[in-house]
């Protein structure tokens, strides 16, 4: 499979099956042994880890994302460390990562997740829509992003956040369709300013809704579904709805330019669908979805008709 470039945390967190695992402990933390450096950022160090207590035969099934030693010191990158820990741990939902354990009040400040097997949908995109074991038919590309809308549902109603991150690199897709929302990073309640400019992948600003980026206080739960939308267009049109070299040339896109109706690349696909797809992007929150809650329902009700039409076809 060809790679393209992903978040840190999505490229962390995948099933390492190409490289073989290395028995011997390169480290170790609390009640952790560091089996390998999986990435490292100006940021943190993600490591694989098995507990301390286990064999070095055993398989290293989790994942340390550590705030560098630099980083001790910085509020801002701490809060968030603790933010994406506490929010891991709050909300339980099968298609959210969850966060095991967490040390993030003294350092060295880290926290544990399970290590997910499958590929980023990034991945998955970037190579024609097709994963080692799996095609992206409409039901499945409809299946997944349901998925993610039921884990950003979680988040908007039991914390009260927004994920402010939504875009393929953080939806890891395994070989049975199973997708996880990742990287907790960026969320924030509704009334926190995050201003997009701040943000330090770039590509991230391709699926950001136009209120964010002209006042990150107008943000709201709405404008991840925004983020969904770019997303399931993307993986139906196979490019994105806007796309510039200049992110100021984005920003402008977004408040201002009407996206192509994705049938003109899709034709055949049905008008329910390219209906949900545009109301997602809307320019106003207002017009979209009313909750993530209210997509997951008519992507249940969009699944069972192109199922339907498939085996009469």
């Amino acid at each position: 499979m060809t790679l393209v470039e992903t978040s840190p945390a999505a490229r962390a967190n995948f099933a390492d099956t190409e490289q073989p695992q290395s028995a011997q402990a390169v480290g170790r933390i609390g009640a952790w042994q560091l089996v390998r450096l999986l990435h490292e950022s100006d940021l943190t160090r993600v490591y694989q880890a098995r507990p301390a207590e286990a064999d070095a035969q055993q398989p290293a099934g989790y994942v340390i994302k550590m705030l560098r030693k630099e980083w001790w010191r910085d509020g801002s990158a701490i809060e968030m460390q603790r933010r994406a820990a506490w929010l891991g741990q709050k909300v339980s939902h099968p298609h959210l990562l969850p966060v095991l354990s967490a040390n993030v009040k003294q350092a060295p400040f880290h926290f544990v997740t399970p290590k997910l097997h499958g590929h980023s949908l990034a991945e998955i995109l970037q190579a024609g829509g097709h994963s080692p074991n799996q095609r992206l038919t409409l039901p499945l590309m409809l299946w997944i992003i349901r998925q993610v809308a039921e884990a950003l549902s979680a988040l908007h109603e039991a914390a009260g956040m927004m994920h402010a991150d939504v875009k393929p690199a953080n939806i890891v897709v395994s070989s049975d369709g199973h997708a996880t929302l990742i990287d907790l990073g960026f969320a924030h309640a509704p009334s926190e300013a995050r201003h997009w400019s701040s943000r330090a992948v770039v590509g991230t600003l391709g699926y950001t809704a136009p209120e964010a980026v002209t006042s990150s206080l107008a943000a709201a739960p709405a404008s991840d579904l925004y983020g969904l939308g770019v997303t399931l267009y993307e993986m139906i049109a196979g490019k994105m709805p806007f796309e510039a070299s200049a992110p100021d040339d984005l920003v402008r896109m977004h408040r201002e330019t009407k996206p192509p109706c994705v049938r003109h690349a899709a034709p055949r696909l049905p008008k329910p669908v390219a209906s949900l797809v545009h109301r997602l992007l809307a320019k106003d929150p207002l017009r979209r979805p009313e909750s993530a809650a209210a997509v997951v329902e008519e992507l249940m009700r969009l699944e069972i008709e192109c199922f339907s039409e498939r085996a009469a076809s």
